[in-house]
């Protein structure tokens, strides 16, 4: 899979074709099983799968969990179901990169001088 984040939009738009039902800890599992394979194949992450690492821990932060509590069980707490749940993590990834872009271009903007 060249890019990560494409896989992450099939999911969005089909869950149950992918996790089997629209279920936060399916899509946990089958997020976990696809980080197995690449290190049972010797693959390194790419740049999207590390900064995926970073958005799990983004979650954390976002809802000040200082345990080893796992995202998913984060989110549907935090959700009336599992399936809002799953529907709330990808606006919450949706939310992250966004963040992120905005880190990427204000420090573009900064080494082009463009920022005071």
């Amino acid at each position: 899979m060249d890019n990560f984040y494409d896989l992450l939009q099939k999911i969005k738009k089909r869950p149950a074709m992918y996790l089997g039902r629209h279920s936060i800890f399916n899509l946990q599992a089958f997020l976990d099983g696809y980080y197995f394979a690449r290190r049972e194949l010797g693959l390194p992450l790419t740049k999207q799968e590390s900064e995926f690492q970073d958005f799990l821990q983004w979650i954390r932060q976002r809802f000040n969990i200082e345990t080893g509590q796992l995202w998913a069980s984060i989110l549907l707490f935090h959700s009336a179901d599992e399936r809002s749940a799953v529907d709330r993590f990808f606006s919450l990834f949706e939310e992250f990169l966004n963040g992120q872009k905005i880190t990427e271009d204000d420090e573009k903007r900064l080494e082009s001088g463009k920022i005071c």
